[in-house]
């Protein structure tokens, strides 16, 4: 594993002697791990959302047509 140096303030470190039950580190490490993934699931939607963007771009363009055609049989039905 991997160590870090981490720069906290005195009034953080004052608060975190204060509460020396809680395990800092597997708490600071915890943390990161859980962002860490977080950020990666969100760049991985990210990508799967422009590998679909052609897709979308095609079924809206696809709509329009479709509408015009709609509306055109309308009106000269009218």
């Amino acid at each position: 594993m991997v160590s870090i140096t981490l720069s906290v303030s005195e009034e953080t470190k004052k608060l975190m002697k204060k509460f020396q039950e809680l395990n800092w580190s597997g708490f600071i490490r915890k943390s990161i791990e859980d962002k860490a993934k977080e950020l990666e699931w969100k760049e991985k939607i990210l990508n799967q959302l422009k590998e679909e963007e052609e897709f979308t771009k095609w079924s809206v363009e696809l709509g329009r047509k479709a509408k015009k055609g709609r509306m055109q049989k309308i009106s000269s039905r009218l």
